[in-house]
């Protein structure tokens, strides 16, 4: 039987902008391997969630810790998908540059890039379906291209967790289809939270699902009822 080690642990933390209370007592385990979908109400608190898992905010109390095989550690390596209309598309950097700016804390401050990086982000563009499109400004594509640079970035470095805020925004169904072909593959080795406003897409995919509505509650997929959603993502 495969030993699945926690990746990331969140304990009673407690969250706040500008003083109004966001999170209240959240706990959650992410595993290696988890495939979680996170679910709620707009203004719920799941794009805070994400915000801290990451580190770009701090908790008012509470802890979160970080590990790898079993033991503790400072950070992990994650990848991770922003929602769409974060993006500056007036910024000038072209499809290939996006997706190679993944790689940078893989890179020697004073050094270029090597060939090998280059040959990852090479064979990144073909696995997201933007071969041919490499020198391409950000601001000349559709809204569903620019969800795959963003993506690649997100995948290139190969990170022990992938977080995706929102990913079918702009995508058409055809890539949404190959999208969570690729998630599967991705899962074998990675662990993914999947923010999602689609319950079904989460229902579908996720192996454990997490209902962020100022608390949170968890439940593996098998384990989810009409009632429980209504209970929890309603309320």
């Amino acid at each position: 039987m495969t030993v699945s080690f926690p990746l990331i642990q969140l304990e009673h933390i407690c969250a706040a902008y500008d003083r109004k209370p966001v999170l209240e007592d959240i706990n959650l385990t992410v595993c290696e391997q988890d495939f979680i979908g996170i679910i709620g109400p707009n203004g719920g608190g799941k794009t805070t969630l994400v915000k801290l898992i990451l580190g770009l905010l701090h908790p008012l109390s509470g802890s979160i810790r970080f590990y790898q095989n079993g033991k503790e550690t400072s950070e992990l390596s994650m990848g991770y998908l922003p929602q769409y209309t974060s993006i500056d598309k007036k910024f000038p950097i072209s499809v290939y540059d996006v997706i190679l700016s993944g790689l940078n804390k893989q890179k020697s401050l004073f050094r270029s890039f090597t060939k090998a990086q280059h040959e990852k982000v090479r064979a990144m563009l073909s696995r997201v379906g933007l071969e041919g499109l490499e020198q391409r400004p950000i601001g000349q594509l559709s809204g569903g291209q620019l969800q795959r640079a963003l993506l690649g970035r997100a995948l290139v470095s190969n990170p022990q967790i992938l977080i995706l805020d929102e990913p079918n925004t702009y995508i058409d169904k055809r890539f949404e289809t190959h999208l969570y072909t690729l998630l599967e593959e991705i899962n074998r080795e990675h662990a993914i939270i999947l923010v999602s406003h689609d319950i079904n897409t989460v229902l579908q995919h996720a192996q454990n699902i997490a209902c962020v509505n100022y608390t949170l509650d968890y439940l593996p997929i098998k384990e989810v009822t009409g009632k429980w959603i209504e209970e929890h993502f309603d309320r």
